[in-house]
Formats: structure tokens, C-alpha cells, sequence
């Protein structure tokens, strides 16, 4: 129901733009150009699909169309596609090529080389517009890459009806306006007035957009390579490097004295700092001793 809903609004904004010539949005001649091919020229000349090339007397449609498949390289397919859609007098939208890595491993070859395998799968999502015309055309251009066809999707949607019944909806607007104007002037006027421009620059815009529709198609095309490419690139070998800077036995002595001197200097600054307590023991200490030695000889002591 929402789909109906934005499809009618679409068409009936078109429709208002048509008819408001006095705004000079869009012409009835240009509207009518794609709607006057007599039925007989529905068989496509690339036999792609009837659907690609649809041209029927009275009839509008907007047509899409969607392409996954697998060319022997991606980047020479992109190029190629490219190059025919602006041929064709389209132009491409969205580029999105990428290389997912599969693994990466390195090698080493000397002391001071190596090599890093990588393996990876390339492959490139686009979007392009071509004129509705050149629909079938190009799908043709693209199918000449292809090894192999995962799926392709032709759609073209019949939006006659929902242009005709938007011939209503203009109507109805142009009467509101008028009916505006002829409101005794205050507030509620010019709220009336102000909410009509909104609905009238919203209608104006997608008058523009259902315009491009029906004059260019929309193609997804989805391309990947089916097999995996190797790349050998040619870097350091940091393990060895990582060998010779490990350990220097020379600069680890020095360290090690150097800590050792600090270690002794750091044990002398702690007993000067506890010299209360080293005192105290010293005394009791004395103390103890001294007790030991009148024990030891009580008889002397006696004398």
C-alpha cells in the first residue's frame, strides 16, 4: 500500500509539473516521446529481451534491470563497460572495485630479500544510467564479458495508469489554488497559500525525478573474477633484520654494569635512609650479646 501510495504521489506530481505550463516544467512533447512507438517495435533488434526494449503506443514504463555475473578480469570488463555506457550516452553512477585477499604468506630469498605471496578474488559492484533506449544495447555490450551468468534481471515497470489517475490529482491542486486566491485575505490565507507552495516545490522536484526515470534506465551490475590471482610483491626480509638487531652482546655488558652501578648506588641511598632502624638493631644487638656473655661466666663475675 505504501509502494501505491509513493508511486501515485510520483505521477501525479509529474503530472501537475505537465500541465502547469505556465511554470515551464516539463512539455507534453517530452512526455509523449517515449509513449509513441507503434507496438510492432517491441521485438528487440539484440534479442537480449523484450523487455529491455519495450516501446508500446500509449504506454509508459520505467525500466531497471540487474547483472551478476563472472568475466575473466575485472578491471578490464569495468573499463570496457564504462567506455560503452558513455558511448551509449550514459553515465555511471557508483564504482566499488575491490580485491578481498584470500591469504598472504612471505618468503625469504636472500638475507636481505623476500617475497609476499598474496592471494586474492577482484570484483566490482556498479551503477549506470543509459537512456531507456539503449537499454537492450547495452545489456548486450555487458554480456559479451561474461564467462559465466549468475543472474540478470530485466524490469519494466507500466506507470500509465498511475499517470492517468494523477491527471485528477492535478486538477484538484489547480482548483485549490484557485480557490486560495479567491479566500478574503488574513492569516488562515496565507497559511492556505504557504502549505500550497510546499506541496507545489515538492510536486516540482519529483516531476524531475520521474522524468530521469523514464528517461534513463537504472542498471546493477555486480562482476567478480571466478578463479584466484597471485600477486608476488618484493619486500625486506625482516626476520633476518630482526636476527641482527636481537641481541649485541657488546652494548648488553655495558648496559649490565651500568645497572649494576646503578643497583649499588641505589642499596647504599636505602640504608642511609633506614639508619634509625639499623640503629636500634645495632643496640639490641649489643644488648643481646652482652646478656650471652655474663650467662657464660657467672663465676668470674662472682670473684
Amino acid at each position: 500500500m505504501k509502494t501505491t501510495y509513493i508511486r501515485l504521489t510520483f505521477a501525479a506530481s509529474f503530472l501537475a509539473a505537465v500541465c502547469s505550463c505556465k511554470k515551464g516544467e516539463v512539455s507534453k512533447a517530452e512526455l509523449n516521446a517515449y509513449a509513441t512507438a507503434d507496438s510492432a517495435a517491441a521485438i528487440p533488434s539484440d534479442s537480449i529481451s523484450s523487455t529491455a526494449s519495450i516501446r508500446v503506443k500509449d504506454k509508459q514504463f520505467i525500466k531497471t534491470a540487474d547483472v551478476n555475473m563472472e568475466v575473466k578480469n575485472v578491471y578490464e570488463a569495468t573499463v570496457s563497460i564504462e567506455k560503452s555506457v558513455q558511448e551509449l550516452g550514459g553515465f555511471v553512477t557508483r564504482s566499488e572495485m575491490k580485491s578481498n585477499v584470500v591469504s598472504e604468506e612471505t618468503y625469504n630469498t636472500s638475507d636481505e630479500e623476500a617475497v609476499l605471496i598474496k592471494k586474492y578474488q577482484t570484483e566490482n559492484g556498479m551503477q549506470v544510467r543509459v537512456p531507456s533506449e539503449k537499454l537492450g544495447e547495452l545489456l548486450t555490450l555487458i554480456n559479451e564479458r561474461k564467462l559465466f551468468l549468475h543472474t540478470r534481471s530485466i524490469h519494466a515497470e507500466d506507470v500509465t495508469s498511475d499517470i492517468k489517475y494523477a491527471a485528477l490529482e492535478s486538477n484538484r491542486v489547480k482548483k485549490n489554488e484557485t480557490n486560495i486566491s479567491r479566500l478574503k485575505p488574513g492569516k488562515d490565507q496565507v497559511k492556505l497559500d504557504n502549505e500550497n507552495a510546499s506541496e507545489s516545490n515538492i510536486q516540482q522536484l519529483n516531476s524531475m525525478n520521474v522524468t530521469d526515470q523514464l528517461k534513463y534506465s537504472t542498471v546493477d551490475i555486480y562482476i567478480k573474477e571466478p578463479g584466484i590471482r597471485i600477486a608476488a610483491i618484493p619486500v625486506s626480509n625482516s626476520e633476518n633484520i630482526d636476527n641482527q638487531y636481537r641481541f649485541d652482546f657488546i652494548y648488553s655488558i655495558k648496559t649490565a654494569f651500568k645497572e649494576g652501578y646503578y643497583l649499588i648506588q641505589k642499596i647504599i641511598a636505602g640504608l642511609i635512609a633506614i639508619w634509625p632502624i639499623l640503629l636500634i638493631a645495632a643496640v639490641v644487638a649489643y644488648f643481646i650479646r652482652k646478656r650471652k656473655t655474663l650467662k657464660k661466666h657467672p663465676a668470674e663475675m662472682e670473684i
